[in-house]
């Protein structure tokens, strides 16, 4: 599973010119689902996204998760995160779960992090959807459950 966390100022979805999610100060999470995912991988994002430490201490530094800080989740299921372009310039999404498989554990990370008591908005799985990001930083993290980078 992997994730893009970027920590925004403001960020909405919509669906055909109609807003579906939208948070102020908080993190917009693209949420990439891999084959063969299990509930490991999901405990492992939702809890790397909740205790992610990229907000303001009062000294200035980034050292507060979005629990401590305040500010809302939007996450947007994007399967073109694993896009493999190593053979060429036509991604392959040879790695992507299938939509089934995928949409379920889309959901349950939406869960996890609810279950924190974190408020979460969200995409339409498999819709087009066009993203407004004002990302606050920048600040830009990349995750993924195999920790491969």
């Amino acid at each position: 599973m992997r994730a893009v966390v970027q920590r925004v100022t403001k960020s909405s979805v919509a669906v055909d010119g109609k807003t579906t999610g939208a948070i102020e100060k908080g993190l917009m999470v693209l949420l990439g689902v891999k084959k063969g995912d299990t509930a490991k991988d999901v405990e492992y994002i939702s809890r790397k996204i909740s205790a992610l430490r990229v907000f303001d201490d009062e000294k200035g530094v980034m050292n507060k998760s979005i629990k401590e800080a305040g500010g809302d989740i939007l996450i947007v299921s994007q399967f073109t995160l694993l896009g493999d372009v190593r053979k060429g310039n036509r991604p392959s999404y040879f790695d992507a779960a299938g939509p089934e498989e995928a949409n379920a554990l889309y959901r349950e990370v939406i869960a996890s992090l609810q279950a924190e008591g974190l408020h979460v908005e969200e995409g339409v799985f498999q819709a087009e959807m066009a993203l407004d990001i004002s990302n606050d930083g920048p600040v830009t993290i990349l995750l993924d459950s195999e920790r491969s980078f």
